[in-house]
């Protein structure tokens, strides 16, 4: 299971990138009150899942249809868990460097294959989710923040509370514009880097937005990773910056201009991963 000290990159997407039925669907579930704000889905997320696979191991569940909500002036957008998914993850998380007899008497083999299918499956593309879902909304990055993703943003798409019962701190985008950046950028990586691991990052970003409707807004979360800093840290990052001014490096040939914006973005970032180590 992830940690709760996670960061979370979302695609809400609006009602008419649904059929009829979902339409309706997600149209009475947030009549009803159902919708779960942000802060409390990654927890209700873990228990779902921690539920479903202690219900026997024989096979995968039929878990409800939760979404987080975005409701604006002028549409309703809506951001599905996926949790299916999630569970078939943790299944096979759950076998990964234990002995097979051990792994068999935790998740038998028929509850395993199906977890692979559904995973792959996801993974491929092979096979769309029903209803012309795209495969998953959210994508989940445990202590830290993986760079690709700031690049979908720009500082002014920033908010940031710091109240005493609710902090948080987040980015949200249009996904046109979010798109756009991803193109520039990995123009940019690919004339001055190559193929590189970064590079290859960037466009899986890059396709992955590609798989939704073009009124969907993108999201950047910092989740619970807010709880592992400070408000004056939180007040002070500049990550998108950082990262616009690398490429922006890249892009004019100034490779140490580049590598100094790189170099400090590592350094924050790897201390909040190092935090997973504390005791």
């Amino acid at each position: 299971m992830p940690s709760l000290f996670a960061s979370y990159l979302r695609v809400y997407e609006p009602l008419t990138a649904f059929d009829r039925d979902r339409q309706s669907y997600w149209r009475h579930y947030v009549e009803q009150g159902r919708a779960v704000a942000p802060v409390e889905g990654p927890g209700r997320q873990r228990s779902s899942v921690i539920e479903a696979l202690g219900a026997g191991w024989t096979r995968l569940p039929d878990l409800p249809d939760e979404a987080y909500v975005l409701e604006t002036d002028e549409s309703l957008l809506v951001c599905p868990w996926s949790l299916r998914i999630r569970v078939a993850e943790a299944a096979l998380s759950a076998r990964d460097g234990v002995p097979p007899v051990l792994a068999d008497a935790f998740v038998p083999p028929v509850l395993a294959g199906q977890a692979k299918a559904v995973v792959e499956d996801w993974r491929s593309g092979a096979r769309v989710l029903e209803h012309g879902v795209p495969r998953v909304h959210e994508q989940i990055a445990t202590w830290g923040v993986p760079l690709r993703w700031f690049v979908l943003f720009e500082p002014q798409e920033r908010h940031h509370v710091t109240a005493p019962d609710r902090r948080s701190l987040r980015f949200r985008t249009e996904i046109s514009k979010a798109r756009r950046r991803s193109s520039r950028a990995l123009a940019v990586l690919r004339k001055s880097v190559g193929e590189a691991p970064i590079t290859e990052a960037v466009e899986e970003a890059a396709r992955w937005l590609e798989e939704f409707h073009p009124r969907s807004v993108v999201e950047l979360d910092y989740g619970g990773l807010v709880d592992l800093l400070s408000d004056e840290t939180l007040a002070a990052d500049d990550s998108p910056e950082l990262v616009a001014a690398g490429l922006a490096g890249l892009a004019r040939g100034e490779a140490e201009e580049a590598s100094a914006a790189y170099d400090k973005l590592v350094a924050r970032w790897r201390a909040v991963q190092l935090l997973e180590r504390c005791n």
